[in-house]
């Protein structure tokens, strides 16, 4: 990752005093904590894989690399675009579906190292660029609340239940790598460098829409409060080109697509083809109903869990000190978006996972002071367990993620 000068933070948003603030915040020594535990927590989840996969006469390691969307972006990386296929219930799968940034680093890589081959090379880019995630997670982190809710939140971020998926070729660690550490640039005014930042996230997966908007929002408001106090436009012209960067990654994939099949909502017809529309919430809420249909239990199962996630969100939106316009909008509409599309109910989970911030207050309350590190580690390490549990149990079955 590029390495982002500091600039003063107003002081309503200063960092606490235990913080790590400028170069410092984004060099190894101070993340190397971090990135240990980050480390530590998704090999529990590995190693519970692979005994699982062991004990059921399974390839754990395949499962990493040759299940679902992987196989998807490894046939990108090969082939190029142009694959489709037609289910029996008439539904058109393409492959124009998923963005072409992870397919091209696999591309690279394998031709770099020819022994690693496309798959290998996404296991390598995906665990790679988990390491970079975590960075740029304890970098949020640590500017707002302090370096040790820096190191936990980057910790909890390793053993989210759907966790599993930061260790397969997928996009979800490339995307929030990008996708933090352009939120670290906009909350140190390194708007250039948020917008670059932004414009991979864009080339990596859709719901970078939300970090688009996060920082858009962010800008407006910034030149709003700018003309009341009478702050010249000129000089926020670093601002307003990173905010005009931001969505051209996004932007120029849709184009690509709409110039390719000749029609300029194409892009959006390919995703209905694989059911993946914005209904408002409809499909969400039917599929709910038809839980409680089949069991009670089942739908009352689910409707605690939206509960907790409803609660999380207050917490994250109440947090004091409170969570910066940049980071809340983001973790928000990352969150939304997850949650109003027709896709597969199983995949929404896994769809929120970038909304880091979600974990925030939970980091902030571990590293109280009346924490000991003996409690603190006996969390994590339960939580890292439950999640490799679940990852094991998802990755050796039939259902995707």
């Amino acid at each position: 990752m590029p390495e982002i000068k500091d600039v003063p933070l107003p002081r309503a948003a200063a960092p606490r005093s235990d913080s790590v603030s400028g170069p410092s915040a984004v060099s190894l020594r101070p993340a190397a904590p971090a990135l240990l535990g980050y480390v530590a927590v998704r090999f529990v989840g590995v190693a519970i894989l692979l005994i699982g996969g062991a004990a059921t006469g399974k390839d754990g390691m395949h499962r990493l690399t040759g299940r679902w969307d992987s196989v998807w972006y490894q046939r990108i990386a090969e082939h190029g675009y142009g694959y489709e296929i037609r289910l029996p219930d008439g539904a058109l799968h393409s492959d124009l579906a998923f963005f072409p940034l992870l397919p091209a680093l696999e591309r690279g890589l394998a031709a770099l190292v020819p022994p690693l081959g496309v798959a290998g090379a996404g296991l390598v880019v995906s665990w790679l660029a988990s390491l970079a995630a975590a960075w740029g997670i304890f970098a949020v982190g640590t500017r707002l609340h302090g370096r040790r809710a820096g190191t936990l939140l980057a910790v909890l971020w390793g053993v989210y239940p759907t966790a599993f998926v930061q260790s397969m070729a997928y996009t979800e660690t490339l995307f929030t790598a990008l996708a933090a550490w352009a939120l670290y640039a906009v909350l140190t005014d390194r708007w250039i460098t948020a917008g670059v930042l932004c414009v991979g996230a864009g080339l990596t997966r859709p719901v970078a829409v939300a970090l688009i908007a996060a920082i858009g929002v962010t800008a407006l408001w910034r030149l709003i409060t700018a003309r009341r106090e009478g702050v010249p436009l000129r000089a926020h012209r670093r601002m307003v080109a990173g905010a005009c960067l931001a969505p051209l990654g996004w932007l120029a994939y849709t184009v690509f697509v709409a110039v390719r099949e000749g029609h300029p909502f194409a892009y959006f017809d390919v995703q209905a083809g694989w059911n993946n529309r914005i209904d408002g919430g409809a499909a969400l809420a039917a599929f709910v109903g038809e839980q409680f249909g089949r069991n009670v239990f089942a739908g009352l199962g689910l409707c605690a869990a939206f509960a907790l996630l409803f609660w999380v969100v207050w917490l994250c939106v109440r947090q004091r000190p409170r969570q910066p316009l940049p980071v809340i909008a983001y973790c928000l509409l990352v969150v939304v978006i997850s949650l109003i599309g027709s896709g597969y109910f199983g995949s929404r989970p896994r769809l929120m996972m970038p909304a880091f911030p979600l974990l925030l207050p939970a980091a902030v309350a571990l590293a109280g002071a009346r924490w000991r590190t003996v409690p603190v580690v006996a969390v994590v390490g339960a939580a890292a367990l439950a999640s490799g549990a679940y990852g094991a149990f998802t990755l050796l079955g039939s259902g995707p993620p």
